[in-house]
């Protein structure tokens, strides 16, 4: 990965406090598991920026890499990935979702 898009991931990551890296939007998830962490969120009620992945290939590609994970949705907060659609619903379902969001 060059370091530009590198950059641009970490800005984006760092830019905000809860980011969701994600199949479509928020109002318009492309699939299931993007759709679950949206209602998560939504649950939880916190504030997220979300980035549709499917508009921009090399951003796809480029956070495989960043992140080390592999598959999509990616939820990060504090500039760190929480995880995929199975992490977060795990520390929803034990309520230790708030915490790591910084609620």
């Amino acid at each position: 990965m060059d370091d530009t898009l590198r950059d641009r991931i970490k800005d984006t990551v760092e830019g905000s406090k809860v980011v969701l890296f994600m199949k479509g939007t928020r109002n318009f998830p492309q699939c299931g598991f993007s759709a679950k962490v949206v209602g998560i969120l939504k649950q939880e009620g916190v504030e997220f920026r979300d980035v549709n992945i499917l508009t921009d290939q090399d951003l796809r590609q480029g956070l495989k890499e960043y992140s080390n994970w592999p598959t999509f949705p990616q939820l990060y907060a504090g500039g760190k990935l929480v995880g995929g659609c199975d992490i977060v619903s795990s520390l929803h379902e034990t309520g230790e979702l708030a915490a790591v969001l910084g609620k």
